[in-house]
């Protein structure tokens, strides 16, 4: 579809600012940004009348690429502040990854409603959670060996699934297990980083050979789109970051709740209409 130069023009103004707001959250909350660049990249595809059976699958892919260098900016902020627990970061690691690698190779095989229904799901049962007075508490420590595993798998895949950082469901996982706010964003900013990469990676086979594609994707992910997010993820992440040290806790899971009810429930309208 040909699209006029001053169409292309506010297409890409939108995705910078996209950008800053999808860094700045990507600090604030540790949710990698996808939370808004999926929705996002949905409405524009649909937008310039994109095939709705890839679109999501396209939005996703492009979220978790662009959550690559955002997680890394947004790590390093986190640390500087140490809010980041590099012990469960080594001890969830693998199996949130391997989580991450399953589901972006899994998304050949499942539509794109099916993907926005999982977002718009769990996003809004987190939300719920988070929303609440008080938050669900079951143990006072996260669960170690062998029994603690399947929770960052569960993480690892169904944030790829969702195009998403690891802050969407491991900040309240965290929160569950009596893990302060602030530490648990912060380590939600390095998990980003361990499902963006085997998630792309998975999307990018995932999509390979597919010939409705446009130009300049790898994949399912859209290089041009991702180009015009990431500068603006990169440079807001870190403001992000010292807004969540700057803000009270409940200010802080109010904020986080707020955002993911309303991409769920939009996300949701969109798959089921």
């Amino acid at each position: 579809m040909e699209l006029s130069a001053l169409t292309l023009l506010g297409l890409a103004s939108g995705l910078l600012v996209t950008g800053a707001v999808a860094g700045t959250l990507a600090g604030l909350l540790g949710v990698g940004g996808g939370i808004v660049i999926v929705p996002v990249l949905s409405w524009v595809l649909a937008l310039i009348a994109f095939p709705p059976d890839i679109s999501q699958h396209m939005a996703v892919a492009t979220s978790l690429a662009t959550i690559i260098p955002t997680a890394i900016s947004s790590t390093r902020a986190h640390r500087a502040r140490g809010a980041v627990d590099d012990a469960l970061v080594r001890r969830w690691g693998p199996a949130m990854v391997a989580g991450a690698l399953i589901g972006g190779l899994a998304a050949r095989y499942v539509s794109g409603d099916v993907l926005r229904l999982i977002f718009g799901a769990v996003a809004l049962i987190v939300a719920v959670n988070m929303a609440i007075p008080r938050t669900l508490v079951v143990g006072t420590s996260l669960p170690g060996g062998a029994a603690g595993q399947p929770v960052p798998l569960v993480i690892g895949l169904f944030s790829a699934l969702m195009g998403i950082g690891g802050g969407t469901l491991a900040v309240p996982v965290q929160s569950a297990f009596s893990v302060p706010v602030h530490r648990a964003v912060g380590t939600a900013a390095a998990f980003g980083l361990l499902i963006a990469i085997p998630g792309t990676l998975g999307f990018v086979w995932a999509g390979w050979g597919r010939a409705d594609l446009p130009p300049g994707s790898l994949g399912y992910v859209s290089l041009p789109a991702a180009a015009a997010i990431i500068p603006t993820t990169w440079a807001f992440a870190p403001l992000g970051a010292r807004l969540a040290h700057a803000i009270d806790q409940s200010a802080l899971k109010r904020a986080f709740a707020l955002f993911l009810a309303i991409t769920a429930l939009r996300m949701l309208a969109t798959a089921l209409t």
